[in-house]
């Protein structure tokens, strides 16, 4: 599978500056609004037909939508059946949310926490719109929140989402969040993980083979700030490790280059480890808009229903 989605035309959805998003504090409202207006971008998109894609026939049942009822083949056989697409397939879908301390980072009025939480209410009301059941996991160094996969689930999902606070222990090893999660998940589905991804690469591969190894589809998304990737800081001053609390003096400018050097290191090896073991992967700064994140998750998602 490829790590990053395709080029995006400039006409593509309506592009929300995240911050904007964070003056609307109804997620509902919020994941609503991002997903109407990715929708409305598709007619350019290669994708436009995914959740379209032909299944089978069933028998028509009172309170269907008439206009799903194939009349060609009533013509043939005399009786109505309703066409079913992939989308209405019910899989399983759940996002797994990082919610430790080094997610409350955001300078510029926006948190790498609080962009999660539109990604994943954005992405939850997308695929419920798909007709999957949605899940939800929020987790530190443990299992914090579980809602069950359940196609009646939204509500409780955006209401996790919305009360979530940060800085609940350390992130880190993910291997026993992400080993209860795997046995708690044993119907085979389609997990998002989100996190900042602030371990080694072979520890957070190691992590997510129990994951892998029931089956699950896995997607991960690594959500930074901008000032995480540029190290824009010109002053030398006290910086803090927001896990452990431990402060140094740093000196910005003597540093800028190498700490550069090894975060685009970082993340090509965690590009290249997630290639080879078939997961799609995913890089947005806080500053970047969610349609490109939806994006980067339909093409995936698009992706997974040809392998299958």
């Amino acid at each position: 599978m490829a790590a990053s989605a395709k080029p995006i035309d400039q006409d593509f959805g309506r592009f929300i500056d995240p911050k904007v998003l964070a003056r609307i504090s109804n997620l509902e409202l919020l994941s609503r609004t991002v997903v109407s207006g990715f929708i409305n971008g598709l007619h350019r998109s290669p994708f436009l037909g995914l959740s379209m894609e032909f299944a089978e026939h069933r028998s028509y049942m009172p309170g269907d939508d008439i206009r799903r009822v194939d009349w060609r083949l009533f013509g043939r056989t005399d009786r109505h059946f309703v066409k079913e697409f992939e989308a209405d397939t019910n899989s399983n879908f759940s996002v797994m949310l990082d919610v430790s301390s080094s997610m409350s980072y955001g300078r510029n009025g926006l948190s790498k926490l609080d962009y999660a939480r539109f990604l994943a209410a954005s992405l939850t009301y997308f695929v419920r719109e798909q007709r999957d059941r949605i899940g939800l996991i929020t987790f530190d160094t443990n299992v914090v929140d579980y809602v069950p996969p359940s196609a009646k689930h939204l509500e409780i999902i955006l209401h996790t989402l919305n009360r979530i606070q940060p800085g609940r222990g350390r992130s880190g090893d993910l291997s026993q969040p992400l080993l209860r999660v795997a046995d708690r998940l044993r119907r085979r589905g389609m997990i998002v993980l989100i996190s900042d991804f602030y371990d080694s690469p072979a520890n957070i591969v190691e992590a997510i083979k129990p994951l892998r190894a029931r089956g699950h589809d896995l997607m991960v998304f690594q959500i930074l700030d901008r000032d995480e990737i540029d190290f824009p800081f010109d002053s030398a001053a006290q910086f803090e490790d927001l896990e452990t609390g431990n402060q140094m003096p740093v000196d910005p400018k003597g540093l800028r280059e190498g700490y550069r050097r090894q975060m685009q290191e970082h993340f090509d090896e965690l590009s290249r480890i997630f290639r080879e073991n078939r997961i799609d992967f995913a890089r947005h700064d806080t500053s970047q808009p969610l349609d490109f994140a939806l994006f980067n998750f339909l093409s995936a998602r698009e992706r997974l229903s040809r392998t299958r």
